[in-house]
C-alpha cells in the first residue's frame, strides 16, 4: 500500500507540469553519453515517446563528434581542431556527412519508430531548412555558421504528428555542405519555431558554480559576470551564449541537464526538483 501511495504521489506531482507543457514545442539537443550508451539510448527513446503521448511536440537535433572522430581515425583521415572547433577539410566533410546524416540520423529516427512514434530523419540541407556559410571566412574549412532557417518542413511534420530528427549538416546556394555545431542548430531551430523550451543533454550535472555546486537557475543578466569570473569556462561558454540568444529571441526557457542520468528528460520536465540548470530571462 505504501508503494502504491508513493506511485500515486509521483503521478500527482507530475500533473501540473503535464497540463503546462501539453501542446508545447520542445527542442532537444541529443548528444554525449545519452547518445552512445546503449541503455541510455533506449531510455531516451522511451522519454520521447512519453513526451509525445502527453501532447508535447519534440524536435530532436543531434551531434556525433565522438563517432566522427572514431570513423576518421579508422579511415586514416587526420582530424584537427582549432579553438575547440573541428577544422572540416573536404575529405573530412565526406565522412562527417556520412556519419551524421547517413548513420546516426537514420538510426535515431528508426529507434524512435520502433518505440511507437512516427519519426523522420532529415539534415539541415533538406527542404533548405538551414542555410550556412563558412565559419570565420573559411578559417575552419567546411565548418559552417548558420545564416538563415526556413522551418516550413518542420511545421508540416509537426502538424502530421511526426517527430523531426535533424542532423547539423547545412548547405549553401552553390550546393556546398557545411558541418555546423549542433548546439547552434538546436538554437536556430528553436528560435525559428518560437519553441517553448530548448533542452541540452550533456555529460555534466549542468552549469557548475565556483565551488563545483550545481547552479539550478541562472538569469541571462548573470551570464557575463559568470564568464568573466571564470565560473563558466571552456566549452560551456558558447553553449551558454547560445542559450542567451535563444531566450532573447523568444524561447521561454533553456535547460542544460545531465544526460547520464536515467530518464533525465522526464525528471527535468515533470518533477519539482529537476536534474540540471535552467537559464531564464
Amino acid at each position: 500500500m505504501n508503494n502504491n501511495s508513493q506511485v500515486a504521489q509521483i503521478l500527482l506531482e507530475a500533473l501540473p507540469f503535464i497540463k503546462t507543457f501539453r501542446g508545447s514545442k520542445i527542442v532537444i539537443k541529443y548528444g554525449g553519453s545519452a547518445q552512445v550508451d546503449l541503455k541510455l539510448r533506449g531510455q531516451f527513446a522511451k522519454d520521447i515517446v512519453m513526451m509525445y503521448m502527453l501532447g508535447i511536440q519534440p524536435i530532436i537535433v543531434h551531434g556525433g563528434g565522438k563517432r566522427i572522430t572514431s570513423m576518421l581515425e579508422s579511415m586514416g583521415v587526420k582530424s584537427e581542431f582549432l579553438n575547440g572547433c573541428r577544422i572540416t577539410t573536404k575529405e573530412c566533410m565526406e565522412v562527417v556527412e556520412m556519419v551524421l546524416s547517413g548513420e546516426i540520423n537514420k538510426e535515431i529516427a528508426y529507434f524512435l519508430s520502433l518505440n511507437g512514434v512516427k519519426a523522420v530523419g532529415i539534415s539541415g540541407k533538406d527542404a533548405s531548412l538551414l542555410s550556412a556559410r563558412a565559419k570565420d571566412g573559411g578559417k575552419y574549412g567546411l565548418t559552417g555558421e548558420i545564416i538563415s532557417c526556413n522551418p516550413s518542413i518542420l511545421h508540416s511534420f509537426l502538424q502530421e504528428g511526426i517527430i523531426p530528427v535533424i542532423s547539423p549538416i547545412c548547405g549553401d546556394s552553390e550546393g556546398r555542405g557545411y558541418n555546423v555545431n549542433a548546439d547552434e542548430v538546436a538554437c536556430e531551430i528553436a528560435k525559428s519555431l518560437r519553441a517553448d523550451k530548448v533542452i541540452f543533454l550533456t555529460d555534466t550535472l549542468g552549469v557548475l558554480g565556483a565551488n563545483g555546486e550545481l547552479l539550478e537557475s541562472i538569469k541571462t543578466s548573470q551570464v557575463e559576470e559568470l564568464i568573466e569570473s571564470g565560473v563558466i569556462s571552456g566549452g560551456m561558454i558558447p553553449k551558454i551564449k547560445s542559450c542567451v540568444e535563444c531566450l532573447h529571441s523568444g524561447v521561454k526557457k533553456v535547460h542544460i541537464i545531465d544526460g547520464r542520468v536515467e530518464h533525465s528528460l522526464l525528471l527535468e520536465l515533470f518533477t519539482n526538483d529537476g536534474v540540471g540548470s535552467e537559464i531564464v530571462c
